[in-house]
C-alpha cells in the first residue's frame, strides 16, 4: 500500500481515478463538501471506493467537527454545534456536559457510519490560548487542557458507540497559533515548561488509535522543521512525551504553511515519522508525483491502520433523533443559566 490518504474530485468516482486508486493502493480516502449531495449518492461512493480492492474496513475519512467544519451540512445531513458549546455547558454542569458531548459524538456517527465513513478528524485537542488566531477558535473544547481531554475522551467513545473512529489533532498542540496554517507557517516560541499545557489532552488521550500532526514551528523543540516534517518533534515529542503509539497523520499537505511541492512534503513528512501523508484536493500531478516519491506502507504502519480501523464498519447502533433531542435539551440549559 501507499502510505497516502488522497481525496476525490466529485461526486462519484472518475475513472481515471479509479484506475490510478487500484494501482497506487492508498491507505485510504477523505471527502469535502465537493463529494456530498445525498445521504444516498455519499453511500454509493464509499461503497465504490471499498469495491476497488474488496476492503470492507477501509480508512474512508471525513472532517466533520460541527459548526464552521462540517463537509455534511443541512438540510440533507443533520447540524452539529463547534466544541464552544460543549464548553459552555461545562462551565455550568461538568458532567452534562460530557453527556452532551458524547451523545452528539454518537449521533453525528451513526450519520457518517450510514453513509460508510469510518474515520472522523475529530476531536481537536488543542488548548484554546487567548489572543491566538480564530483557526482554531471556537472548534477547541476549553482553554483548560484537562476538560479539553474530559470532552475529547466523550466525543471519542460516542463515535466508537457509532462504529466511526476518532482521531486527535493537531499534535503537538495548535491552539497557539498566531496565523491561519492554511495560508503562513506559525512559529510557536514558548518555552518546553509552558508547552506541558498543549500536551496535556494529547497525553490523557494517547491511546487513541490515530492521532493528526499540525504544520507548526516550535523553537523550543525544532526552530528549523514543522511539527509534521520533524523527526525531533515526531520522535522526542509525539511518540516520546506524548507516548502517542498509534496511527500518525499528516495534516493537509496542500497548506501553505509548508515549503516545496506536494510530493516534497509528503516524502520528507514520511521521513520524519509521519506514518500517513494526507493530501485533501484530489489533483493528479501531486497524487502520482506523491505515489513516485513515497516508500511502501511499513508493517509497523500496516499494523497501526489495522488497529484503528478493528471497530469500525459495522452496523451502527443508537437512535440518532433521540441522541440528538437528548443533546439538545443538556445543551439549553446554557441558555436557561443565561
Amino acid at each position: 500500500m501507499t502510505p497516502a490518504i488522497f481525496g476525490l474530485s466529485g461526486l462519484t468516482l472518475a475513472p481515471e481515478e479509479r484506475a490510478f486508486f487500484r494501482e497506487c493502493d492508498p491507505a485510504g480516502y477523505i471527502l469535502f463538501g465537493r463529494n456530498i449531495d445525498t445521504p444516498e449518492q455519499v453511500r454509493a461512493l464509499t461503497d465504490d471506493l471499498r469495491a476497488i480492492h474488496g476492503r470492507d474496513k477501509l480508512l474512508v475519512s471525513i472532517d466533520q467537527e460541527g459548526g464552521r467544519v462540517a463537509r455534511m451540512r443541512p438540510p440533507q445531513f443533520s447540524p452539529f454545534p463547534a466544541g464552544a458549546a460543549f464548553d459552555a455547558l461545562y462551565e455550568i454542569a461538568p458532567s452534562t456536559a460530557i453527556a452532551a458531548a458524547r451523545m452528539n459524538a454518537h449521533a453525528m456517527g451513526i450519520e457518517l457510519a450510514e453513509a460508510g465513513v469510518t474515520v472522523d478528524y475529530y476531536p481537536s485537542l488543542d488548548v484554546r490560548q487567548h489572543g491566538a488566531h480564530d483557526v482554531i477558535g471556537d472548534r477547541a473544547l476549553g482553554f483548560e487542557p484537562m476538560r479539553v481531554a474530559a470532552l475529547g475522551r466523550a466525543i471519542l467513545e460516542g463515535l466508537a458507540a457509532a462504529g466511526v473512529a476518532g482521531c486527535i489533532k493537531h499534535m503537538p498542540g495548535h491552539g497557539r497559533s498566531a496565523v491561519d496554517t492554511h495560508k503562513e507557517m506559525p512559529t510557536v516560541t514558548e518555552s518546553e515548561d509552558e508547552l506541558e499545557i498543549d500536551l496535556a489532552p494529547f497525553r490523557a488521550l494517547r491511546d487513541t488509535p490515530i492521532g493528526m500532526t499540525g504544520h507548526l514551528v516550535f523553537t523550543a523543540w525544532d526552530p528549523d522543521h514543522p511539527a509534521t516534517q520533524s523527526a525531533t518533534v515526531i520522535r522526542d515529542v509525539i511518540r516520546g512525551r506524548i507516548g502517542f503509539d498509534g496511527l500518525l497523520l499528516t495534516d493537509d499537505l496542500d497548506m501553505q504553511a509548508l515549503s516545496g511541492s506536494v510530493p516534497e512534503r509528503a516524502e520528507r513528512a514520511i521521513a520524519a515519522g509521519c506514518d500517513v501523508a494526507l493530501n485533501c484536493w484530489a489533483k493528479m500531478d501531486d497524487m502520482i508525483g506523491m505515489v513516485e516519491r513515497l516508500p511502501a506502507m511499513s508493517p509497523e504502519t500496516s499494523a497501526r491502520l489495522e488497529r484503528a480501523l478493528a471497530g469500525t464498519g459495522g452496523e451502527p447502533q443508537g437512535d440518532k433523533a433521540q441522541l440528538l433531542a437528548q443533546r439538545d435539551e443538556l445543551l439549553a440549559i446554557v441558555g436557561t443559566a443565561a
